[in-house]
């Protein structure tokens, strides 16, 4: 047989990785592939994948087929009682150790409670709780397989810290870091809570648009502190809450760093940002100020150390977070008595 009689056999069997074969395949089983006429294939070409897996493997079809779909954006979270956003204008100002400290001293009160660390790009939820080194597994809820929360101190946790390398930064475009937003929202095991907080990231983005588009928010915390720039980005961040394409309640308005107190003069107060800023800004804004958070060096190193300071309620700036805990359920309470319920925005294409 000479080479051209046996290329023109060859090209009557074999596929090409590159070419393209005049064939319809139908179905395929194992390494065998069936194409429309019911003529069978091997298939040699596919890959470690399908060699190892096969087409139609039965384990894979009833994994697949046991798997529930996302429930519905207006049916997610439905065992959750209180959405809460956390936010702030500009970065530094302290939003995630407020949210952190919040979490825990409402946990201490008895309350259940979830706090999700939606800020993508910089998380610092893991090491605040002494979590770094969890690794969230799936457990099977309902038909579905859920990413199972990690917990410390009363509080469940996730983050995207906890799927990323620690050393590196994380570089998404928008699309990407949503996506990997709702499927912490959408597939985790959040079960019951009584409040749900969410430490979005600071300023205005695309997370805080998709947090609006996915769940029904109850009310917003915005974190500034006195001083005169951050109240600027602030007031933009409470517009941004308030406007009538978000309509999200602003529960009110916390003022961290309010004052430096030295662990050794309690009594003492020294104004670094100046003084009373956040609670002028609630005043104009006609907003509760729901909490004034001194500085000592006990909240860096609870911060550092992965020991909120929240964990010792007779400690000043405990005893701060204890009263802003109970500052944040009365307004909710006061919110869902007075307000109707928030709506999830919705974007239609005109």
């Amino acid at each position: 047989m000479t080479y051209n009689e046996l290329k023109s056999e060859e090209n009557k069997y074999v596929m090409n990785t590159y070419g393209r074969f005049p064939i319809a395949l139908d179905h395929g089983e194992g390494a065998t592939l069936w194409d429309v006429e019911g003529k069978k294939y091997i298939d040699l070409a596919s890959g470690i994948g399908v060699n190892c897996l096969g087409y139609a493997n039965p384990a894979i079809i009833d994994a697949i087929a046991k798997q529930a779909a996302r429930p519905e954006p207006d049916k997610l979270l439905p065992e959750v009682k209180n959405i809460i956003a956390v936010s702030s204008g500009k970065g530094g100002v302290g939003k995630s150790t407020v949210a952190a400290n919040l979490a825990v001293a409402l946990a201490l009160q008895g309350h259940k409670v979830g706090l999700l660390d939606a800020d993508i790009f910089g998380p610092s939820q893991p090491k605040m709780f002494n979590v770094e080194e969890a690794r969230p597994y799936m457990v099977e809820v309902g038909g579905r397989e859920l990413i199972e929360p990690a917990a410390n101190y009363g509080v469940k946790l996730l983050s995207i810290g906890f799927f990323v390398n620690k050393e590196d930064a994380v570089l998404w475009r928008g699309a990407m870091a949503s996506n990997a937003l709702k499927q912490l929202i959408g597939d985790a095991n959040w079960g019951d809570l009584d409040y749900f907080l969410i430490d979005l990231p600071p300023g205005t983005s695309d997370i805080h648009l998709t947090m609006v588009q996915t769940l029904a928010i109850t009310g917003a915390i915005v974190v500034s502190t006195p001083q005169e720039v951050a109240l600027a980005d602030a007031r933009k961040g409470i517009s941004m809450f308030t406007g009538e394409k978000i309509n999200v309640p602003v529960l009110g308005l916390v003022e961290n760093m309010s004052w430096f107190t030295p662990a050794e003069l309690p009594e003492n107060k020294y104004y670094l940002f100046g003084k009373e800023g956040g609670k002028r800004l609630a005043e104009e804004l006609n907003i509760p100020l729901l909490g004034q958070i001194p500085i000592v060096q006990s909240i860096c190193e609870g911060g550092d150390s992965g020991k909120p300071v929240a964990l010792n309620p007779d400690s000043i700036t405990g005893q701060a977070f204890q009263k802003l805990a109970e500052n944040v359920v009365k307004q909710i309470d006061y919110r869902n008595e007075h307000l109707d319920p928030t709506k999830r925005v919705v974007v239609t294409k005109k």
